[in-house]
Order: structure tokens, then sequence, then C-alpha cells
């Protein structure tokens, strides 16, 4: 795969990084990320994802921009205003990098459309905030073999963790990644929104960011993605921790 001279021009800073180079670009040029949720996390990901040039983005979301939107989702602009965020989306994206392909999935996903939808890409983002998507999203991926990286922010903390029980299931327990349903077996009594409990917006884009970056690390091998880890940042006291987390041998979706 071979890369014409404005490509060469345009991902000049990755070319020269020792663990990008031209093959880690050739890899981000293959792959297929499916970004389920294109709001506060899918919007700053799939930006960066794009001026990285991964070769093809599904942007995955039923919903419509709405102006309590735009104080963090900063794809989108005051005339996207009622406009569907995955059209909207390919749009801007595609302005920013016409290199890549986009595809814009203005529906929901459901527990019976996931694995079908999954099968077609090589790694899927989850940034939605509802847990029966994110459980959906979750075995998909498991049943169809396929990395998940899932981010969560509310109020002024957020976190990302990359999942790949999906790739290690049937191992021994020693050897098998944890999956979400590992970290979060049932919606928690007590689960709250965005919506409900408000969220500064810059944390938007760096739990979005961070996402990216660990897309960027699995398609290319460069570096030690967050596999079977969970990244917890603090915004309010500008920290940060890393916590790993083991597979449940009981767990109904990976177990």
């Amino acid at each position: 795969m071979s890369f014409s001279e404005p490509e060469v021009e345009r991902y000049a800073r990755h070319l020269v990084l020792r663990e990008i180079g031209g093959p880690g670009q050739q890899k981000l040029k293959a792959a297929r990320v499916l970004l389920v949720g294109m709001g506060g996390l899918g919007a700053p990901a799939s930006l960066y994802l794009a001026a990285a040039g991964v070769g093809t983005l599904g942007l995955l979301d039923p919903d419509t921009v709405s102006l309590s939107n735009l104080q963090r989702q900063v794809l989108y602009g005051t005339a996207d205003l009622g406009r569907g965020k995955s059209l909207s989306a390919g749009e801007r994206l595609s302005a920013l990098n016409p290199e890549i392909e986009i595809e814009p999935l203005p529906f929901a996903l459901t527990a019976a459309t996931a694995a079908e939808l999954v099968k077609g890409y090589d790694l899927v983002l989850d940034g939605t905030d509802d847990f029966a998507t994110r459980f959906a999203v979750n075995a998909a991926c498991v049943a169809e073999g396929k990395p998940l990286v899932s981010g969560a922010l509310g109020r002024w903390s957020g976190q990302v963790g990359v999942f790949a029980a999906g790739l290690t299931r049937g191992r021994p327990l020693a050897e098998r990644q944890p999956c979400y349903c590992c970290l979060t077996p049932e919606i928690p009594p007590d689960a709250e929104t965005c919506a409900m409990v408000g969220v500064v917006g810059a944390l938007a884009g760096v739990v979005g960011s961070m996402m990216a970056l660990e897309a960027i690390k699995l398609i290319t091998g460069a570096g030690e993605p967050l596999t079977g880890r969970l990244w917890i940042y603090d915004g309010l006291e500008g920290e940060g921790r890393t916590v790993r987390l083991s597979p449940d041998p009981q767990c109904p979706v990976c177990g």
C-alpha cells in the first residue's frame, strides 16, 4: 500500500515516529474503525482518528445535534442544529481529511444487530451513555473477536479501558483478558448520565482524545495499550491513575 505525495506530507509527523513510521501508517490506512456514539466522546475521538489517516470510519448515531451538545461536542457547529449527527460528522471529517472513507450510520445499535455490524470492522470505540448499548457492543465484540475501546465521563472525571476478551476467549483463565461486563456486570442502581449530573466540556476532549490514542496504538502496535486496564482521570485534581482488571470466570459474556 503506497502513499500519494499529499498523504506523505499530511502524515509526515507520523512517518518520522519510530513507533509508527511507514508500516504503522499503512496499518492505519487499512484499518476499519467503528465509533458507536458521536457525542461527547465519539466527536473528539473521530477528529483525531480521521486526522491520523484511519482508512475507514463508521459513524453510528441515531440522534440529531442539539444546542446543549455544543458545549462539548466541538465537531459540530450552530449551523448543524437539528441535523443528524452521523451525517454532519461525516461531512466535517471528510473536509478534515478527504483521503479517508466515511460510513455514516444514522441508526441505533441493538442487541439483535450489533454482531453483524461489528463484524465489518477491525476495532470498536464505544462512547455511549446508556448501558443497554454498552452491553450490546461488548457482547458483539466478544463474539466477533474484536477489541473494544470504551470511554465514559461525568461531572469532572472520566475513564478509558481497552477490552480484548474476544481475542483470548477459550484460553485458561490466567491467559484471558476481561470484557466490559467483567467490570460492570449489570446496570448500577445509581447510574447517572451527563444530562442528569452535568459535565465540564473540555473533559470530553481529554477522554475522547485518549480513546483515539489507544485506538492508534492498537492498530499500529505502538507502545502498551490499556488492554485489561482502566485509566481513571480526575479533572478537578488534575490526576490520573491506572488500575488492572481481571476476567470474571462467572461472566455470562466471556466466562
